[in-house]
């Protein structure tokens, strides 16, 4: 056999680990596993676990008693467009501070806005989960006196009669419902911005739903999207400014077309 020089074995040796890194470097790469599979498992594990325990607060509704900060801002992100609702605690402080702990803990999101009548008001309120809309239909809060008046761009909360608040709200759509003020509905806030975008919501069914309250809250969404599937929705709500909550506060149905008009309990 024929022996290599010494410079003649370098070489080979050479090539040889040439040849390696070239082939390691064609070699297609394991997928990475450990930390980014077990960082997104994680946060995935966290939104449901958020998502579990939102749920758990809004089937107890004695829990969200917070109170609401002197003034604030609510963004709801609807299928039109968005909205911005500026709150005065001072104009109603049961009823800004029972919008608070409901936009706070999510109660609007997915909420169909279920009577919109042209020139009168749009009306909302009520939880598209069953279960959640039974927990809040008899967790009324206390009146309000009224101090603003329900002009245009207003947002009130609706009423079955007296003491009688508990999840649905209407936003004005004309001045001339300050014949709303001394039936006692008091505005808590009013649009800031998006009112345009109110004006655009599904308004087809006029008041064909207002009397099927009750099926809303029994059946959830699914009957409102069987049954009336162009009306507007909110994808969510959240609370814009200020961050920071406040302290707790002392908790506190809904505005009817009266014969002269009026939002329904729930309406005025």
């Amino acid at each position: 056999m024929k022996m290599l020089s010494g410079r003649a074995r370098a070489l080979a040796v050479l090539l040889g680990l040439a040849m390696a890194t070239a082939a390691a470097a064609q070699t297609p790469s394991q997928p990475q596993t450990g930390n980014s599979a077990t960082k997104s498992s994680s946060t995935t594990h966290h939104a449901a676990t958020h998502a579990a325990a939102t749920h758990r607060s809004l089937l107890n509704p004695a829990s969200l008693n917070q109170k609401a900060p002197d003034t604030y801002k609510a963004k709801f992100t609807t299928t039109k467009g968005d909205i911005v609702i500026e709150v005065t605690r001072a104009s109603a402080p049961l009823g800004a501070d029972r919008f608070y702990n409901l936009v706070k803990n999510g109660f609007f999101t997915n909420v169909i806005f279920f009577r919109v009548v042209p020139d009168f008001v749009v009306q909302f309120g009520i939880n598209g989960d069953p279960k959640i809309a039974a927990a809040w239909s008899h967790a009324n809060i206390d009146d309000d006196p009224v101090v603003d008046s329900n002009k245009r761009g207003t947002i009130t909360f609706a009423t079955a009669g007296p003491n009688t608040r508990t999840t649905q709200i209407f936003i004005n759509l004309n001045d001339r419902n300050s014949m709303l003020d001394d039936r006692g509905f008091a505005p808590f806030g009013r649009v800031v911005d998006g009112m345009d975008v109110v004006d655009k919501l599904y308004s087809g069914y006029g008041e064909q739903i207002t009397q099927l309250q009750g099926q809303i809250e029994e059946q959830g969404n699914a009957f409102l999207q069987k049954n009336f599937p162009e009306l507007d929705s909110i994808k969510t709500a959240v609370i814009v400014a200020p961050a920071a909550p406040a302290k707790s506060a002392t908790s506190a149905k809904k505005p009817a077309a009266s014969t002269t008009k009026k939002p329904a309990a729930s309406t005025p």
